[in-house]
């Protein structure tokens, strides 16, 4: 290990995905982490190019933790490319490795990597994968120890997909958003709260807020849970938006702010 020993010691939820990630792929798992690190949640991926490189990067600019697990020795940088995420994670962070130092990558290295990923994490979350990626390697470990597995839906068409949607199809968790992670873990988002009700709402932007009050939820299930006609719902969720006080999530649902 190369870095803060201590970071084992905190919740952790495992990111990982294809080294091919589309820009929907890397946009959610920004989302994710965002959304894990704020809760106080360690961030535990493979470094490799992809969704997991975005992982790393997107819990060091949010200030948060994070642990790579390396397939060569902790003081060695692979890829290349990520020769300053190394760096910056052994200086902030953690770099793990069952290899000694000085060993360079093999083909075999990294599969074996991914069950210390799996480990280490109570959650392991896959956001994009292909048919053959190394995230199932990930998930079936994770599985195999007993952990929770969720996996983020996405395009039907979108090769990146493929294993993510087969894994919600054989019962994965859905993961929709970060909440939905910290629920599987068993943790709440104590460091922010929900907006109040704003006394100042009122017709058709009270309905919508009120409708909001268990989660997120898309706008045609608000549309009829609400009773309300879809253009005077989307203008409702519209001045919301422009208030502040509700936001859209990476995969269109609709959800309050917190602050």
């Amino acid at each position: 290990m190369l870095g803060d020993l201590a970071l084992v010691d905190r919740p952790c939820v495992a990111i990982v995905g294809t080294r091919q990630a589309t820009p929907y792929g890397e946009r959610v798992t920004a989302s994710l982490v965002n959304g894990l690190v704020d809760a106080g949640v360690c961030v535990v991926s493979g470094m490799a190019r992809g969704i997991d490189s975005a992982a790393h990067r997107a819990a060091l600019a949010r200030r948060g933790a994070t642990i790579a697990v390396l397939g060569t020795g902790v003081d060695i940088a692979y890829p290349v490319g990520n020769r300053s995420l190394h760096r910056t994670i052994a200086q902030r962070g953690l770099l793990v490795s069952e290899f000694p130092c000085g060993t360079r990558p093999a083909p075999g290295s990294f599969p074996r990597r991914n069950r210390v990923i799996a480990a280490l994490a109570q959650l392991t979350i896959v956001v994009e994968a292909g048919e053959k990626s190394g995230a199932r390697i990930t998930s079936d470990h994770a599985s195999d120890l007993g952990r929770d597995v969720g996996a983020v839906p996405g395009p039907v068409d979108s090769p990146q997909s493929a294993y993510t949607n087969q894994m919600i199809r054989t019962g994965a968790n859905p993961i929709l958003c970060a909440d939905d992670a910290l629920a599987l873990i068993g943790l709440t988002d104590k460091g922010v709260r929900p907006f109040p009700v704003d006394p100042s709402l009122h017709g058709d932007e009270l309905v919508v807020w009120k409708a909001l009050e268990n989660g997120a939820a898309p706008l045609d299930w608000i549309v009829e849970h609400a009773a309300l006609e879809p253009k005077r719902a989307l203008a409702a969720v519209t001045s919301l938006e422009l208030s502040g006080l509700v936001e859209t999530g990476p995969l269109g649902e609709l959800r309050r702010r917190r602050g």
